[in-house]
């Protein structure tokens, strides 16, 4: 039986190969094709991830052709286009004129928008479980600066609540789009009416969440991507508790890499007790954490997969993580379902099982949780959130999310990000 499954797993590994090939632009990796023809930074830095028990230089591409869209604000966008098949997705170039920013790159056209800063904790993975020192150690080097100044964007231009959190100014920046707790803050917005693929107002087009996110970018881009805009003018600010626990495991990974680059760690261990400081005054409330809406001064009472970002602080307080791993084991959320773990709470009444960020489950942040279950000594969940994350793949395929209860896959197929976590949940078992 164990020469079967080992057999399975190899086929299993070839397969996430042939799609990440596929998928493979000579310079990134696109998400999944058709559908989504750009890099985006979420999706490119989980493939980075993925590969980085296997292929360091292929690893090291994505993160050096997402970090070629960098902004000299430091600002890293969350899709970088490529030329070839600009406008094929919208909102494309054209909506959001990078172009015509002076801080934007050169000859590289981009979003307005970022993302979780999570390149820190891939680069320091990709270190740890490299295949070449070398060539990791030259990728450190060269790519440490450039999140650096991420980090110091993040810490200038987004603590909009001044209380040593990064908000974020559109729900695209959380990665997780749908999600059911940017419902307040989008219907506090004054109401809109797009035609889609365009900016003209249309009267048959009836005000919803899609407009809402266009006009969201608009008003930024209108700004001039402006830092002052955000603090003082822009509808839309909340604080996240997956975002920052995601920056506050970045900023642990410059910490034990900043000897490596010749750089003082010191900023990033100050910045990781300023940021787990932050989550637990302004986000914890009832057990768990929350999304803060900082123009209404309200936290959410949605509890999403999000929640749990903060447990990828190895510092969290033991209690705390106690009454995280409670929920996260509750029928609330892997207590009712067949697979880890549903994006959102099942008791909520936004609860879907069917629709984006309100019910599937994810690839990417059963990766991150069962990351933070390793780094909390939780063994146990650990291995159910990587067996019962294979077994997703292993009967729907490498698909953008799956169903809860019953495995089946949701949205596009052949989606990179899913192949590639595959490859790092089968490294412990399959020779490279």
């Amino acid at each position: 039986m164990e020469a079967r499954a080992a057999v399975d797993d190899v086929a299993l590994g070839r397969e996430a190969w042939s799609v990440l090939d596929a998928n493979w632009t000579g310079s990134a990796t696109v998400p999944a094709p058709g559908l989504y023809p750009h890099q985006w930074n979420w999706d490119s830095t989980f493939v980075a991830i993925g590969l980085s028990r296997w292929d360091t230089r292929r690893a090291g591409a994505e993160l050096l052709s997402l970090l070629a869209g960098q902004w000299s604000t430091g600002m890293v966008p969350h899709i970088v286009f490529h030329p070839a098949a600009a406008e094929a997705y919208f909102p494309g170039p054209s909506v959001w004129r990078s172009q015509d920013h002076p801080a934007s790159p050169n000859e590289v056209l981009t979003s307005g928008l970022t993302q979780p800063p999570l390149q820190g904790l891939a680069l320091w993975w990709m270190w740890r479980h490299t295949t070449d020192r070398e060539m990791a150690a030259a990728l450190v080097r060269r790519l440490y600066p450039m999140l650096a100044a991420q980090h110091d964007y993040l810490t200038t231009a987004r603590d909009l609540g001044g209380g040593g959190l990064a908000a974020i100014v559109h729900p695209w920046e959380s990665g997780m789009d749908d999600s059911p707790v940017w419902d307040a803050p989008l219907e506090a917005l004054p109401q809109v009416r797009y035609a889609y693929r365009s900016e003209g107002l249309a009267d048959g087009h009836l005000d919803s969440h899609h407009d809402r996110y266009v006009s969201l970018a608009l008003r930024y881009r209108d700004s001039g991507y402006d830092a002052t805009y955000l603090r003082e003018d822009h509808p839309f600010a909340v604080e996240d508790p997956m975002f920052n626990g995601i920056w506050l495991a970045s900023c642990q990974a410059l910490a034990e890499l900043a000897p490596l680059a010749g750089a003082d760690p010191q900023p990033y261990r100050e910045a990781v007790e300023r940021i787990r400081a932050a989550l637990l005054e302004r986000l914890w409330a009832d057990g768990v954490f929350h999304t803060r809406d900082l123009r209404s001064g309200r936290l959410s009472p949605v509890c999403t997969v999000g929640c749990f970002g903060p447990m990828l602080d190895p510092g969290l307080p033991t209690e705390r993580v106690a009454d995280l791993v409670r929920l996260l084991e509750s029928p609330r959320f892997m207590g009712a379902v067949g697979y880890p773990v549903p994006s959102c709470e099942i008791r909520a009444p936004q609860f879907d099982r069917s629709r984006y960020w309100r019910g599937p489950s994810w690839m990417n942040t059963n990766w991150l949780l069962r990351r933070a279950a390793a780094i909390h000594d939780q063994t146990g969940l650990a291995q159910v959130l990587g067996a019962g994350t294979l077994r997703l793949v292993r009967q729907a395929g490498f698909r953008e999310c799956f169903d809860p209860f019953d495995g089946s896959g949701r949205g596009s197929r052949d989606f990179s990000w899913s192949a590639a976590l595959t490859l790092d949940l089968l490294a412990d078992t399959v020779d490279p």
